[in-house]
């Protein structure tokens, strides 16, 4: 059973991204969200968070970013410069700063799906139902469904099979590559948004109305009980009126929910790439030059939430 808790632990580390929709969530609890930029929040009590630059601008790989000089962090980030300085004149423009940022968040969905996927060592490239089960929860193949321990189990593995048909696309009940990334990765594909959207209502709709109360949001955000309310939850209930339900009755149906986690009307790498431009632009020209960039070098790298850093350290080109 030990090790069955500590599969769960781990499937619930993997297949739950944490991702925010505008305005910025503080609080709440894990689930698939539209694809955000890092883990970190934008804002920390109304005030900018550095972090978030640091991880949006670098990626999935910068853990040991902040284990370098400054002197050696300024050549490897114009190393960078070059890099998204696509047509070479020397100047980045907001436009290829978000082309670099959409390809690093692009990079950890394809790393963490290569990770996963080796795990399974497929010589034939499918991956079937039952391996994942049994690799996932400690299931063996043998073994029933009905004589798995554990009502959330048997909800985990409920949801995961829904989730598994709605990516095998060929119907083919087993999964490629790519039909893999779907399934680890829904926020990623539109086939996929319906399994998101479903998945969010089975965990906030606790009346099972087929509705997302302000209560039920509430609820899902803020567990305090016989205190004060926060300041932030009662921004939240603002919120709620003024971005969520946006037709006013009260409550949010399947289309405001999946505007909430997966909103067509924000772009993170857009408005990243705005933020960065408009921090370093120092003769305000809405171009960076790499003496720009480089002065503010602690904008973009040296911290511990950047996760670039690995591939900077090992990569020849350094």
């Amino acid at each position: 059973m030990e090790s069955r808790m500590i599969r769960y632990a781990f499937l619930l580390s993997l297949l739950f991204v944490v991702i925010a929709a505008k305005p910025m969530e503080k609080h709440g609890k894990n689930r698939i969200k539209s694809q955000d930029l890092s883990d970190q929040n934008h804002f920390v009590d109304e005030e900018h968070n550095p972090e978030y630059d640091h991880e949006a601008f670098l990626g999935d790989e910068a853990g040991q970013f902040d284990e370098l000089d400054p002197e050696e962090s300024k050549r490897r980030l114009g190393i960078i410069f070059d890099k998204i300085d696509t047509d070479g004149d020397g100047e980045v423009t907001e436009e290829e700063l978000k082309a670099w940022i959409k390809y690093t968040q692009n990079m950890y969905v394809v790393n963490h799906v290569d990770e996963v996927w080796k795990r399974y060592n497929l010589p034939d490239g499918i991956l079937e139902w039952k391996p994942y089960l049994q690799d996932t929860y400690g299931v063996a193949p043998e073994e029933d469904f009905d004589e798995i321990d554990g009502f959330e189990y048997k909800e985990l593995i409920k949801r995961d099979e829904l989730r598994w048909a709605a990516a095998d696309t060929d119907g083919d009940k087993v999964l490629n590559n790519e039909e893999f990334t779907y399934f680890l990765h829904p926020e990623e594909a539109d086939h996929m948004k319906g399994i998101v959207v479903d998945e969010t209502l089975a965990d906030i709709d606790k009346d099972k109305d087929g509705f997302v109360s302000l209560e039920e949001y509430i609820g899902d955000l803020y567990q305090g009980e016989g205190e004060d309310e926060p300041e932030w939850v009662k921004t939240e209930r603002d919120h709620f009126s003024s971005y969520r339900d946006r037709n006013g009755d009260g409550k949010m149906d399947r289309r405001e929910v999946q505007e909430w986690i997966l909103p067509n009307d924000y772009d993170h790498a857009d408005a990243e790439s705005k933020h960065l431009v408009y921090e370093s632009d120092a003769n305000k020209d809405k171009k960076l030059t790499k003496e720009e960039v480089l002065a503010k070098y602690d904008l973009f790298v040296g911290s511990q939430a950047t996760d670039f850093g690995e591939a900077l350290i090992r990569h020849d080109e350094f």
